[in-house]
């Protein structure tokens, strides 16, 4: 399963700080940046994902995450 969230991560350190911090509570997961885009992607792929843990992890590191519609 992939989820895409819309982020308003900034920093290359910033991404790979939280990368390394999903990937504790999804350590079998892709996580990826894109930040790039307008939206600051966020991509999570795992065989289960729980929308809500990654929204409340950022939110807990002062970042805005919701699910990309």
């Amino acid at each position: 399963m992939i989820e895409v969230f819309k982020t308003n991560v900034q920093e290359v350190e910033q991404s790979k700080m939280i990368v390394a911090k999903l990937l504790e509570h999804f350590p079998n997961g892709s996580i990826n940046f894109d930040l790039e885009d307008c939206d600051k992607i966020l991509r999570v792929l795992d065989l289960k994902i729980s929308n809500k843990k990654i929204i409340e992890l950022l939110n807990s590191y002062g970042y805005h995450c919701e699910v990309l519609a």
